[in-house]
């Protein structure tokens, strides 16, 4: 993303969605919607095109999108002030301080869509589903929480399938070309461009193991 002259203004604009002080809503994010059935947390929210369509379509659910980029994030900002949304909020912090944020169990659902592949085989460690954020993903998420991930990455899927078995967490609807008959769901604003160019799309879900089934 390109720097913005004018980021910071326009951050200031969005102040009523943007929340600066994440550690003080630890154990209390649903506080900010009362009425919601769900948490779900989407990490790496990019320029918010699942987002906003996600809470958009699901207005009982609160959304807490969470982008390290600032430059995205103002864009995915924009978009839920400009539609009017009281169900999504955003962080700018780092995937990896999720607890710090968010208390023991008080999410149901994480989105990890396209993240970034990480290729070289040193840099495992920061790849999104790398056992050790999986274990911070278990952390804050119910016991029947879910994570649903995507990626076109064929690479990063089949390593990350590995990753989930090797460190027991449980793997269902796996599909190694999502959109194969037609459009499933909300997509990305990457996955649309992957998708127009044939590229397959590679999505799961992770039912969160109980502690006792863990390796």
């Amino acid at each position: 993303m390109r720097k913005r002259n004018n980021l910071e203004p326009r951050m200031e604009a969005a102040a009523a969605v943007w929340i600066r002080n994440p550690e003080a809503y630890r154990g209390r994010w649903r506080e900010l919607l009362p009425e919601a059935r769900a948490l779900h947390i989407e990490i790496g929210c990019g320029k918010g095109k699942f987002t906003v369509e996600m809470a958009r379509l699901h207005p009982d659910i609160l959304f807490v999108a969470v982008e390290r980029v600032k430059e995205a994030m103002i864009l995915a900002m924009e978009k839920t002030l400009e539609m009017g949304l009281k169900n999504v909020y955003y962080l700018s912090v780092d995937a990896a301080e999720l607890e710090q944020y968010f208390a023991p169990g008080e999410a149901d659902r994480m989105y990890l869509n396209f993240c970034d592949p990480w290729p070289r085989s040193k840099n495992a460690k920061r790849r999104l589903t790398y056992h050790t954020f999986l274990e911070k993903y278990r952390k804050v998420l119910t016991p029947d929480g879910e994570i649903h991930f995507k990626t076109d990455n064929e690479k990063l899927f089949q390593w990350s399938l590995e990753e989930f078995a090797r460190y027991g967490y449980p793997v269902k609807n796996v599909t190694d070309d999502l959109h194969k008959d037609g459009i499933v769901g909300v997509m990305t604003g990457y996955e649309e461009k992957f998708h127009a160019l044939g590229t397959p799309i590679h999505r799961c879900e992770i039912q969160m193991p109980k502690q006792e089934e863990l390796p």
